[in-house]
């Protein structure tokens, strides 16, 4: 089955379509400094304009790399909060553009 907006990927091969913000708490609780080192969200789709990442970082904590080409955003940070890292990528998914899904729209009324 295809994602319908996203996937997340670690080193060590697991793999979750459309991850929840418990599914990510997960994948990135499981990271590790010798085999499992990073995840990478970004659109199941050949060619992505957008994606994130989480690293273990040497010093401890995780780097996270939050990268749209169409929006000009790069982000990079450094945390040791799982579950903050978790609910920013939620957040920051979420304003994703994804094919068939309506744009966005803020209004001042």
């Amino acid at each position: 089955m295809v994602a319908a907006t996203y996937c997340a990927d670690s080193e060590n091969g697991d793999h979750i379509d459309d991850p929840s913000e418990d599914a990510l708490f997960e994948l990135i609780s499981e990271l590790d400094d010798t085999d499992n080192t990073f995840i990478v969200i970004q659109p199941d789709e050949d060619d992505p304009v957008w994606f994130a990442s989480v690293a273990v970082c040497d010093e401890g904590g995780y780097e996270i790399v939050l990268r749209d080409s169409t929006r000009r955003e790069h982000k990079v940070t450094t945390e040791t909060d799982v579950g903050a890292i978790a609910n920013d990528l939620i957040i920051w998914l979420a304003a994703r553009n994804f094919p068939g899904r309506p744009t966005q729209h803020t209004s001042t009324f």
